[in-house]
């Protein structure tokens, strides 16, 4: 043990470092402490002048306040504005050099498209009398706002209270002109804030005159006619430059209703809402009553072009096949012989609008769509929507909508490539698949049931359970895009029960399979394309690829056996066909959104969807029941004159005994099954309850009987 005396060891070099660097630390520590105290008592002191107080301070508080919510709301105009600034990626001014001429499947020409890219007339040189119609009815401070016209709005949210109904539009032409270039015609908040958006953008890149200019280039006009120009020539046989007052105003009044106030359909009508553009340049200060008095007393005449309506959705449709066929060919002014059939076109715009003014109210529902393929692939009819002139966004070829329990075949289809048949029983009991419960349209359960009697009453658990027992959702979904699905299809558990977007062109392309005998890969619009020369630039029956098999043939029949009892003994009875067989599968979504009913016979498929554009429930309206009937009366009209085909796997066209026999035993076999089990279910009240309802049973029982009848009298005396 060392001494006081001893001297003390030196430290190592690394010793002193460390003392070194902590006495730094808490130097530098203690330095910034003392530096931010001083700099925080000064800026205390320096801020305190502005301190104040009394009413002065309310209105600072009131001034903090809206910067900080001005700032959030910035940052939610943000958010809201990007997704509609993205609609205006890529070149949104090009619309392809392509003019072609439409054909139907009897060589009678049914319209033209591309007409917009050939004669499109400058708006200076245009006569000052079409301008000024056009803005008095639609948009009379066009060159005061910046998109938006607030002012308008207004008056017309005004008038339109005032008169109880929509009798003023609040739409700007720079907005109209936004919806028709990036966006549908969808009634949906989203569509609203993006259309105000992409306004502004539209007001912030183009001047006025460009502005004007594409909105009188590309606005639907009535006639299957797009753009003022093609509209002057198709209806007044002349160029927009050589239109007098009477024909501008007759012009002017096609924006707001093309389809009702096309001249060659309805003449009356056009005069009488030229008559109300007249009026609209006089309140506007345009025109005196004077100079349009002469318009008044000599309303325009139009070139007679007959009355046959335009298919609009049709042409659209096989104008973007065209497109698609011949981008490779280096022809773009081109004559397309299509599949299109005016008579099943005419049967089922008739059939949709029949029932829609029957029972539109009844079960809320104001849109459907439709598509019709013969067994041969040809698409002959395509419905949109009931109005091609207030919308021309295509819900038959563009619009996704859940497919609800229409969407069962393709997992029915599945299994039977698995080895199941229409005989096989499944239990269509209660099922969880993780913490998804799906439960039966009815709430209850269905017991053990052949597949044939699940299909027809479209009982829920069963398709659940062999998806999740015996199949999977990568083979469902495999052979619903094997048979000609091109929507995207979610690879979830609930895609089972049709959860999925699907477009009704999809549906009516997937159910052709099984009217095909199997064979996927034949549907198309276009038969022909010629150059004006005529010369073939594409043919079908030469440049397609040939048809290839998606089911065998057992599964093939086995299928059609199931979906033929849903019109016999299940869901789709209103869509039985008289002395015909027929099959589908109903389908209702969640809330009762959408109904369809898809269905086919030898000759014909034809899928049926029935929903609003804003996606609000319909009146419990199920595809079994006005979908179904659409569908009947349509394929009625369809089916006469014609040699009947059957159904591939069944005996013949006609009512099939064996289908309606199996329907009739299995129906037997289910209710007995219900019969059995319920006579097995527990009780479900107590021995105490049940013996209570009894007493009371017999003291009723034994309770003295009225020897005169009661009166009003009586009664009042009691």
């Amino acid at each position: 043990m060392g001494t006081p005396l001893e001297p003390r060891k030196r430290r190592g070099p690394i010793a002193a470092r460390l003392l070194a660097a902590d006495a730094w630390f808490d130097s530098s520590l203690y330095d910034i402490g003392f530096k931010a105290r001083r700099f925080w008592e000064a800026a205390t002191i320096f801020f305190r002048r502005f301190r104040v107080t009394g009413w002065r301070r309310g209105i600072i508080e009131l001034l903090s306040e809206g910067f900080t919510l001005g700032a959030g709301g910035i940052v939610v105009m943000l958010a809201l504005a990007l997704p509609a600034f993205q609609e205006t990626a890529g070149d949104w001014r090009a619309q392809g050099d392509f003019a072609v001429t439409f054909l139907d499947r009897y060589g009678n020409e049914i319209g033209q498209r591309g007409i917009i890219q050939r004669d499109s007339v400058p708006v200076d040189e245009m006569p000052d009398q079409v301008i000024k119609a056009v803005l008095a009815t639609e948009d009379r401070r066009f060159f005061d706002h910046h998109g938006i016209d607030a002012l308008g709005l207004s008056r017309a949210i005004f008038e339109n209270v005032r008169a109880n109904s929509v009798v003023q539009g609040g739409s700007s032409i720079t907005q109209q002109l936004a919806k028709n270039l990036f966006l549908t015609n969808e009634r949906t908040l989203e569509r609203k804030i993006k259309e105000a958006f992409l306004s502004l953008w539209l007001e912030a890149n183009l001047s006025k005159k460009e502005i004007l200019q594409l909105y009188l280039d590309r606005v639907y006009m009535g006639g299957g006619t797009f753009g003022i120009e093609a509209a002057a020539d198709f209806y007044f046989g002349k160029s927009v430059k050589d239109l007098n007052l009477a024909e501008a105003a007759m012009l002017a009044g096609l924006f707001k209703a093309p389809t009702k106030y096309a001249p060659h359909i309805n003449l009356p009508a056009a005069r009488a809402r030229a008559n109300v553009v007249l009026s609209n340049l006089v309140d506007a200060g345009f025109m005196s009553e004077g100079q349009v008095l002469q318009a008044r007393l000599h309303p325009a005449e139009i070139v007679d072009r007959g009355e046959q309506k335009s298919p609009d959705y049709y042409l659209d449709w096989a104008f973007d096949e065209v497109k698609k066929i011949a981008a490779k060919s280096g022809q773009h002014s081109l004559v397309a012989h299509t599949t299109f059939d005016a008579n099943i076109q005419k049967a089922a715009e008739e059939s949709m609008e029949f029932h829609l003014r029957q029972f539109g109210k009844e079960y809320n529902v104001t849109e459907g769509a439709m598509v019709v393929i013969e067994t041969n692939g040809a698409v002959r009819a395509i419905v949109g929507g009931r109005d091609y002139g207030a919308s021309q966004f295509n819900r038959a070829t563009k619009a996704l909508r859940q497919s609800g329990s229409s969407f069962k075949p393709y997992v029915y289809a599945t299994a039977m490539e698995h080895g199941f048949t229409p005989d096989s029983v499944v239990s269509g009991g209660p099922i969880s698949w993780g913490n998804w419960s799906p439960h039966n349209y009815n709430g209850g359960s269905a017991g053990n049931v052949t597949l044939i009697t699940a299909v027809a009453k479209s009982i829920n658990t069963v398709p659940v359970r062999l998806a999740k027992n015996y199949l999977g959702i990568k083979p469902i979904k495999a052979m619903a895009e094997a048979m000609g699905v091109e929507s995207p299809l979610e690879s979830h558990k609930t895609m089972v029960l049709g959860t999925s977007g699907m477009t009704v062109m999809d549906q009516a392309t997937g159910y052709s399979v099984f009217a095909q005998n199997g064979f996927v890969g034949s549907r198309h619009g276009i038969t022909q394309l010629v150059t004006r020369t005529g010369e073939v630039v594409y043919d079908f029956a030469k440049d397609a690829p040939p048809p290839h098999r998606v089911l065998s043939e057992q599964a093939l029949k086995s299928m059609n056996t199931v979906l033929a009892a849903v019109p016999v003994m299940g869901t789709a009875r209103r869509a039985a066909l008289p002395n015909i067989v027929s099959a589908g599968k109903t389908g209702t979504t969640q809330s009762y959104r959408d109904a369809w009913y898809v269905g086919f016979t030898g000759n014909y498929t034809a899928a049926v969807w029935l929903g609003n554009d804003d996606f609000t429930p319909t009146n419990n309206m199920t595809g079994g029941s006005l979908p179904a009937m659409v569908w009947q009366r349509l394929m009625v009209y369809a089916h006469q004159n014609i040699d009947l085909k059957p159904i591939p796997g069944l005996d013949h066209p006609f009512v099939d005994e064996k289908i309606a026999a199996k329907a009739e035993e299995a129906e037997k076999k289910n209710a007995e099954q219900a019969a059995t089990s319920a006579a097995e279910r527990p009780p479900v009240l107590s021995s105490q309850t049940t013996r209570a309802l009894r007493d009371i049973t017999k003291q009723f029982q034994s309770a003295p009987v009225l020897q005169t009848p009661a009166t009003p009298e009586t009664l009042s005396a009691l």
